[in-house]
């Protein structure tokens, strides 16, 4: 069995984590610093006073994103990581740099569209799988999710500070900038990759990985939990203003707090499960962790201190999870076709986020907010009994990759 402390990550692994976390927060911050105050800025623009078109301007990104997950993920496999991410920076940075010069409503919704077609999660992740080994992957993906989490907490502080000095067409402009910058990491910092692999049996076919068991207990949880999110945030907001007393502008100093304490726990929980082969316990324990806080949301979610020990316990749930899933992802799929199988799985993660929200906002109003909880912990509990009797994870071949070049 391998040990890290016996086999650590090469420099090479440790530069490929390293620079493709940081084209995700490069990314992800542009994004982030948008969604806190875009809903008050839309009011002065024409058309702005139509909430179902801010809704649609603010959900336009995730919709072509997850159409073109598969598409993108399927190209990297054919005609290289490097060059699908790069051309989905590009596109990225033309929807930001539409969105920033929009006169009204209907050209953000332009802008957001054309942002998502970018859509280079399932190549980058993929990218990462083939520059890490098996013993080192979940930790090269937890930097990735770590990354995200972090400018996520970091916007949540900077997007009204910035939003007063440039404005929304400089929260757009910037966005290109970072999209635009992230492509030199590209280009001069992450290692090259090796070439597609080609068989001569030809492509797998799109059936054979859409439709694996195991892939499919796999894209069920990440649908899962990425629903439970957007459905908790429907209600959390609320209840740290009604039952917490805390208002809208101190969020953040429950947030921040969870989200940093929780990388505490979620690091140690992902070495030792590779140290010691026990991912799959590991995985279905940050499920129960999951599970737990839905119960506990729902019986003692009347106070700041609970709610917040109760989001700690969801971020160290959520991110070992988000650390794992790409990972396992990567170990089940068939070599030549883990870009598919990324954009199958990054695809019904936008497919989670889109309907948790959709789920949330509708149970909430009409049932209150322990029927989201409920209907959560529900989904969850699903998810974990598929992940105690999913198949035990592949095995393979532990060796040194040959050296990348600088």
């Amino acid at each position: 069995m391998f040990s890290p402390s016996a086999d650590p990550m090469t420099r090479d692994e440790k530069r490929a984590g390293a620079s493709l976390a940081a084209i995700f927060a490069l990314r992800m911050l542009g994004l982030f610093l948008i969604l806190p105050v875009f809903a008050v800025h839309a009011q002065g623009i024409p058309g702005g006073d139509d909430l179902t078109l801010v809704g649609l301007a603010i959900g336009a990104y995730g919709l072509t994103q997850s159409l073109l997950q598969i598409a993108f993920g399927a190209a990297s496999d054919k005609f290289g990581r490097k060059r699908v991410i790069i051309l989905g920076l590009v596109i990225f940075a033309l929807g930001s740099f539409v969105a920033a010069f929009a006169p009204d409503i209907w050209w953000v919704i332009a802008g957001r569209v054309l942002q998502g077609a970018g859509a280079i999660s399932a190549a980058v992740t993929a990218l990462a799988a083939d520059l890490t080994r098996e013993q080192h992957r979940t930790k090269v993906m937890a930097m990735i999710g770590s990354s995200i989490g972090l400018v996520f907490a970091l916007s949540l502080v900077l997007a009204p500070v910035l939003y007063r000095a440039i404005g929304m067409g400089g929260l757009f402009g910037m966005t290109g900038a970072l999209a635009l910058a992230a492509i030199l990491l590209v280009l001069y910092v992450v290692p090259e990759p090796p070439p597609p692999e080609h068989h001569a049996d030809g492509p797998v076919p799109f059936a054979r990985v859409a439709f694996d068991p195991e892939l499919l207990r796999l894209n069920f949880g990440i649908f899962t939990l990425h629903l439970a999110q957007m459905a908790m945030f429907v209600v959390i907001p609320l209840a740290l203003v009604k039952a917490g007393g805390l208002p809208l502008p101190e969020h953040w100093k429950v947030y921040l707090p969870a989200l940093l304490l929780s990388f505490v726990l979620m690091i140690p929980a992902i070495v030792a499960a590779e140290r010691r082969n026990k991912t799959k316990a590991v995985f279905n324990g940050a499920i129960l962790v999951v599970l737990a806080t839905q119960a506990g949301f729902a019986l003692f979610g009347d106070g700041v201190w609970s709610l917040a020990f109760f989001l700690f316990l969801f971020f160290v749930g959520f991110n070992i999870l988000e650390a794992s899933l790409p990972s396992m992802i990567s170990r089940i799929a068939p070599a030549q076709a883990k870009g598919l199988a990324l954009g199958i799985y990054n695809t019904t993660q936008a497919l989670g986020l889109a309907a948790g929200g959709a789920l949330g906002g509708f149970l909430a109003q009409r049932f209150g907010a322990d029927a989201v909880y409920a209907a959560c912990g529900l989904l969850t509990l699903v998810w974990l009994g598929l992940g105690l009797t999913m198949a035990p994870l592949p095995v393979r071949a532990k060796k040194q990759p040959a050296p990348l070049p600088d």
